[in-house]
């Protein structure tokens, strides 16, 4: 069983599954964030989900920030919640193209106008870069110590 840290990477993929990694997760935060689901109740009514991983779910976002709870027992998506939109939207697309053999089950659509939205991986010079284009190097956090022990990695 994988355990819930993943304390030797060096990596904000993996801190950020240490938040959000869990399926559960990912669901209870789209139908609140998209659908402006709030209540306990109605969560657990959407997702079929279980009321004790629910319970535990909401208490971890609540605590990791993503969420809060009112008096009335709310629960509403905090802006750090709000920034996974884009995440949310690229799996979304993905999903689409790799495991929706009758199309689209929603379209995420533009709220001024209503035409539809896509995300794009765009280059501040060149503008929209196809995936298969982007490759990696280390940024600024990443710790010198870890970079002078790793071993080489050949571009792509």
């Amino acid at each position: 069983m994988l355990g819930k840290t993943y304390d030797g990477q060096i990596c904000s993929i993996a801190r950020s599954l240490e938040v959000v990694g869990e399926r559960w997760t990912l669901l209870i935060l789209r139908d609140a964030i998209f659908a402006g689901v709030t209540r306990y109740g109605d969560f657990q009514h959407n997702l079929g989900i279980a009321t004790n991983i629910l319970k535990t779910r909401l208490a971890t976002l609540v605590e990791a920030g993503l969420m809060t709870r009112d008096d009335a027992g709310d629960y509403r998506p905090t802006a750090m919640a709000q920034g996974l939109r884009p995440a949310l939207i690229a799996l979304t697309e993905w999903g689409d193209t790799w495991f929706a053999p009758d199309g689209r089950p929603i379209d995420y659509l533009h709220a001024d106008c209503g035409e539809p939205v896509h995300l794009q991986t765009r280059c501040e010079q060149h503008g929209k870069v196809p995936p298969d284009q982007i490759v990696v190097r280390p940024g600024p956090g990443m710790p010198a110590d870890y970079l002078a022990a790793r071993r080489p990695v050949r571009d792509r």
